[in-house]
């Protein structure tokens, strides 16, 4: 009466099998006129954190599709120690959505971690060819996991209608004329 649907082409993945955490001491070189590290020094290792663990997901080539948001919570100082924690949230056919936490230690103190900045990106495997491939689902092994999957999901629904509605924008306006 109902037919199954295809299975999926790749074998899933629990969410621990390509979580990562990368460190990296923030010097003099990263900072900016302010004296506090460049905001895109972070952002350039959230996504090469987010690029590794899309990569290890995918088990090969992936690249930046969309940095949905990026949160800087507290400024990077000089002698930070930077914890970027990245893990898949969400996957698609060929698409992932990568959770990035940033974390500053003090180098040389042993106190608690600061929450500096958090991201979320996502990734589109693809092949030698540069088109998009699949990738394995991933398997919620926590609550945690399971509550990231479901506000993943949101983020993909509303990033879906807001490029709709640009585009139906743009149609719009090249229908009454206006060369934008």
């Amino acid at each position: 009466m109902f037919e199954e649907p295809p299975p999926h082409p790749v074998p899933s993945k629990p969410t621990s099998a390509s979580r990562i955490t990368l460190a990296h001491i923030m010097t003099h070189h990263d900072t900016n006129l302010l004296g506090t590290v460049h905001g895109g020094v972070v952002m350039k290792l959230v996504d090469a954190a987010a690029g590794a663990v899309a990569g290890r997901h995918s088990e090969g080539p992936a690249v930046t599709g969309a940095m949905d948001e990026m949160a800087f919570i507290e400024p990077v100082r000089v002698g930070d120690l930077l914890k970027v924690r990245a893990q898949v949230n969400w996957t698609g056919r060929s698409s992932m959505e990568v959770g990035v936490r940033v974390l500053a230690e003090r180098w040389n103190e042993s106190g608690p971690a600061t929450h500096v900045a958090s991201a979320y990106l996502v990734f589109v495997a693809v092949d030698a060819e540069g088109k998009p491939r699949a990738v394995p689902q991933i398997e919620p092994e926590t609550e945690r996991d399971r509550r990231r999957l479901q506000e993943a999901q949101i983020r993909r629904t509303h990033r879906l209608a807001r490029r709709r509605a640009i585009m139906e924008l743009r149609e719009k306006r090249a229908a009454d004329g206006f060369d934008d």
